[in-house]
């Protein structure tokens, strides 16, 4: 029997739980996260699930922690190992699991640590984690005596993630792994692969000694740039610290953002699928939108966060879905989730298979002057009430089309701005994109504006 726990309301994220080890996440908490979680499944008719941890040095004592939760739920657990949160998504499926429970820290600072999870194949996720703070404060458990057993499912999911691979091309491409947990399935898998590979910082180590494990940062991609140039590749590939999410440079060091990933992975797509629908997030540029229209397919805008965009997919029926954040989801010979190994593979294999190479691929896209994502302080309580606020006035102007399913994107004649509230912080977020300098500016100063209008100071921008 579990006595409730009162869990701290800042791990309950949206999209996942997720703490500081040693403050407001420790193994206590962890258990009896694990047990609640456990009772979700139990009452769902569930009797299994998939564990899996990333290489933080607080992990393998997390994962003991939920493995003793769930299992005083009533539950078999199956123990993956240490990998990727692909892998304990794929393990999933391998082995029939009734859910999958990933102990992560994602692309946080080492002191960070926390859980993903999914519940019969969709993301378990905003109201269902709050939900669960409340059964876990209540100890509203389910108590039973469950099992556990290791479950390696390493060797299958390196042969899944081969065997989609194809092109006649050899390539010589660089990875940078940034210490994260996808190290061992990094070497494993380009062992597999035709080409020369240059490996970085592939050894796992919770510590991050290389440089932050979040490739969506450009400043963490400095010692990939300097190994493409020294080695004269053809490209190279990053990775998160739980490789979900990727990144991706040409030989010339230029960066390939997540929607012009999208760009050349949905030709393949949508030669096998014509007319099928291929999602973006509202951050994604109006290049991406165009072009898949441009190539048959249907565009679809939606909401930012990798658990709401899972679920679009489902309901859509989407074959590829993907993020500015790089998240990318292939349901297109795959299952439906974020793996950046497998999407690295595709990539790969539609490069080799091209008469192009990656730098013709990316010059070949029109040309966009934009803003990095900006992403400034704004008190909890006001981010959604300004994004409201804004809206409220922008259906006064004439001239310009507002799409609304997730803050505001403001289209024009000189191209859009964003404006939208954090889920998961006390920021706004905003973003601007034109053809030409003098749109640009002209979009700066209009969401500037709306910003002063609502009280508050804009950001700098670059």
């Amino acid at each position: 029997m579990m006595n409730k726990r009162k869990l701290d309301h800042t791990i309950l994220r949206e999209y996942d739980i997720r703490g500081i080890v040693g403050e407001n996440l420790n193994p206590h908490e962890v258990r009896s996260i694990g047990h609640g979680f456990g009772t979700f499944v139990v009452r769902n008719g569930g009797t299994s699930v998939a564990v899996g941890y990333d290489g933080r040095l607080s992990s393998p004592e997390l994962e003991s922690a939920v493995v003793e939760g769930l299992c005083a739920a009533g539950l078999h657990a199956y123990r993956v190992g240490l990998g990727p949160s692909p892998m304990l998504y794929y393990a999933t499926h391998a082995l029939k699991a009734d859910a999958g429970l990933m102990i992560t820290g994602s692309h946080n600072p080492p002191d960070y640590n926390g859980i993903k999870m999914t519940l019969g194949g969709n993301s378990f996720f905003g109201e269902d984690i709050k939900k669960l703070g409340k059964l876990v404060a209540a100890g509203d458990f389910e108590n039973a005596v469950g099992s556990n057993e290791v479950s390696p499912v390493f060797d299958k999911y390196i042969s899944r993630l081969q065997r989609d691979y194809q092109g006649s091309k050899k390539l010589n491409v660089a990875w940078d792994n940034g210490n994260g947990a996808a190290g061992e399935a990094l070497v494993a898998l380009v062992a597999g692969l035709p080409g020369r590979h240059i490996l970085l910082n592939e050894k796992i180590d919770g510590t991050f000694p290389a440089h932050h494990p979040d490739p969506t940062v450009e400043a963490n991609l400095e010692q990939l740039k300097e190994t493409v140039a020294n080695e004269g590749c053809d490209l190279g590939f990053a990775f998160d610290g739980d490789g979900d999410r990727i990144g991706l440079i040409d030989s010339q060091g230029r960066v390939l953002w997540g929607d012009q990933m999208m760009v050349i992975l949905a030709r393949e797509v949508l030669s096998d699928m014509p007319g099928a629908t291929i999602i973006a997030d509202v951050k994604a540029s109006q290049v991406f939108f165009d072009e898949i229209e441009r190539m048959g397919g249907k565009a679809l805008m939606w909401k930012t966060g990798h658990s709401l965009i899972k679920a679009k997919m489902q309901e859509t029926g989407s074959p590829l879905a993907g993020e500015m954040s790089a998240h990318i989801f292939f349901k297109h010979r795959y299952y439906g989730y974020d793996d950046a190994l497998y999407a690295a593979v595709r990539l790969m294999s539609i490069i080799a298979s091209s008469d192009q190479t990656l730098d013709e691929m990316l010059d070949a896209m029109p040309q966009m002057l934009n803003t990095p994502e900006l992403r400034f302080d704004c008190p909890e309580e006001r981010k959604f009430q300004i994004v409201e606020e804004v809206a409220a006035r922008l259906k006064l102007i004439n001239g310009i089309k507002v799409f609304d399913i997730d803050g505001v994107r403001v289209l024009s004649n000189h191209g859009w701005w964003l404006l939208r509230a954090s889920n998961t912080q006390a920021v706004l977020v905003a973003r601007c994109e034109s053809t030409n300098d003098e749109g640009l500016n002209f979009l700066k100063d209009a969401l500037s504006q709306q910003l002063i209008a609502s009280g508050l100071n804009p950001p700098e921008f670059n």
